[in-house]
């Protein structure tokens, strides 16, 4: 027999535990320099004016004049210049707008494959350097193309020496520091070196708290390279959210942290830094998922700064709502469990309280971090299906799972829901305990497939599928299957996600946490599925 306090004390257990992880998560950092400081405004800044639904891979996007003005009229108050990178789709109309607020504008020449665009941007970009020499300084002809494969370096450097002969400003070009590296017959061709050093996107990702320090020495190693030039770092950051690579950790405080330090080691050491970048592009998690598209030093729908001076900087600026809103899923996961009994009367083992109480402490937790990633690695209405039916079915889990311990039901099977009428359940709770197992199985085995095949911009789902498994296994655990065969369809999901969760393991590194994280809640969601019985 278990009387009543044991689910009240493990009830309270469990809101004193999601109290103070919430508190722990949410611990601000402390910098010695702000990364916007309101007393030193920003060497340069890249600028992109695209927003909501805009995006520069569609021709049709064209940006208004009063859309880059008020932006400008933003970034003259943290920036002495701004970094642009192409001159169409509206972006010609740039450096008239820079000069009424005194920007000084690092004019870029976007060069690809298509030469007859090619002739466009340059063409525009010389005019525009001979209308606004008071305001563009430089000239990039070209950014990334080496890198991209988009030109020989010999053809670039015909290029750069053809504009250079029609401009009275600098010209120079843009590229990773390895690309420069590789091609040094550009430095006779450009007036001084551009440079992108991004701790995060190298071939072995650098941790935050090393990233200035790894800027710093490839800016020496450059200058080495490349004596008598001028080094401009052309861009360096580091994003606010995503995934991680090897132990290099997207987040707000990391951002904050990197930006904050590189700036005080260029004002320490005296070299010419552009940040990447002024505003979120969530157009860019096209094409680099997720991490790509939170650089910004500003939110790209609010506009507003990220860190504004003198407020506490967190990983979770939203903290209290979701700590309050992951009380209330463990709240509604021990009523579950009360109101089963009240209907149901009869007395589980007391065990079944304590598998409550672990299901409702672990979803209390992550919810707010599922919601938080949910909201931000959604792109597209695709992307808002796939991560909402995963955080929906992660919150359902731990409270369909809590009518299932306390009424003594086994996790059902997909022939249950699926299979002949003869194997049909007819019982509605098992109908939505199947629903939550099989949209949770599907998209988590579409996600671990994903970090199999295509893996370089794929999240880690680790909170949501943590939510869902944890319940699922203790249900496994406790009320145990009928004997009978093992389902074919539930065998399959087990290998595969067992399969997918040791090669994203091995393949990710063990420095990743996110990975290891996920790769868990796969294997046990493998175990669970490997003990089903029909």
């Amino acid at each position: 027999m278990i009387s009543l306090r044991t689910p009240l004390a493990l009830l309270l257990t469990s809101l004193a535990a999601i109290a103070a992880a919430w508190w722990w998560l949410a611990i601000p950092i402390k910098l010695t320099r702000a990364p916007i400081d309101p007393n030193a405004k920003l060497q340069c800044v890249s600028y992109a004016p695209f927003r909501d639904h805009q995006t520069s891979l569609s021709p049709a996007t064209q940006v208004s004049r009063e859309q880059i003005a008020e932006d400008l009229a933003q970034l003259a108050k943290i920036s002495d210049c701004i970094r642009t990178y192409a001159v169409d789709l509206g972006l010609d109309q740039i450096p008239e707008l820079a000069a009424g607020v005194g920007l000084k504008v690092i004019q870029g020449i976007w060069l690809g494959r298509d030469r007859q665009k090619n002739l466009t941007q340059i063409s525009t970009g010389i005019r525009l350097a001979r209308e606004y020499p008071q305001t563009i300084t430089a000239l990039v002809v070209g950014n990334e193309v080496l890198l991209h494969g988009d030109m020989t370096a010999s053809d670039l450097a015909a290029t750069i020496r053809s504009v250079k002969a029609q401009v009275d400003v600098p010209v120079t070009y843009a590229d990773v520091w390895e690309y420069w590296l590789r091609n040094r017959e550009l430095y006779d061709a450009v007036d001084f070196i551009t440079v992108h050093i991004l701790p995060f996107w190298e071939n072995f990702p650098v941790r935050a708290k090393f990233a200035a320090a790894h800027v710093d020495a490839i800016r020496q190693q450059m200058a080495a390279a490349f004596p008598g030039k001028e080094i401009l770092i052309g861009e360096t950051g580091w994003p606010s959210e995503g995934r991680m690579r090897d132990a290099a950790l997207a987040s707000r405080t990391n951002q904050a942290r990197v930006v904050s330090e590189i700036l005080d080691l260029a004002r320490r050491e005296n070299f010419r830094v552009n940040l990447f970048e002024a505003y979120d592009e969530s157009w860019k998690q096209q094409l680099e998922g997720t991490v790509g598209g939170y650089w910004g030093l500003f939110d790209s729908v609010r506009r507003t700064l990220k860190y504004p001076h003198g407020v506490p900087i967190s990983n979770f600026p939203l903290w209290k709502l979701q700590m309050g809103s992951g009380m209330v899923l463990a709240i509604l996961i021990f009523g579950t469990a009360w109101l089963t009994l009240r209907r149901k009367p009869w007395q589980p083992r007391p065990v079944a309280w304590f598998a409550v109480g672990i299901s409702a402490t672990t979803a209390g937790i992550l919810f707010g971090v599922a919601a938080q990633k949910m909201f931000y690695e959604s792109y597209g209405a695709g992307g808002w299906l796939l991560w909402g039916a995963l955080l929906l079915a992660a919150t359902a889990a731990p409270i369909v799972g809590a009518n299932a311990l306390m009424s003594g039901r086994a996790l059902p099977t997909f022939l249950e829901l699926l299979g002949p009428k003869n194997y049909q359940t007819q019982s509605m709770p098992a109908i939505m305990h199947g629903l939550t197992l099989m949209v949770t199985i599907v998209i988590g085995t579409e996600t671990a497939l994903g970090l199999v095949f295509d893996p370089r911009d794929k999240d880690f789902p680790y909170a949501a599928l943590t939510m869902a498994a944890v319940p699922f296994a203790a249900l496994t655990l406790l009320n145990r299957p009928k004997k009978g065969i093992r389902p074919m369809a539930e065998s399959l999901f087990a290998g595969v996600l067992l399969v997918a969760a040791i090669y994203t393991g091995f393949n990710e590194g063990p420095a990743n946490w996110q990975s290891l994280w996920t790769c868990a809640a796969y294997m046990l969601l493998a175990v669970t599925l490997w003990q089903a019985r029909a």
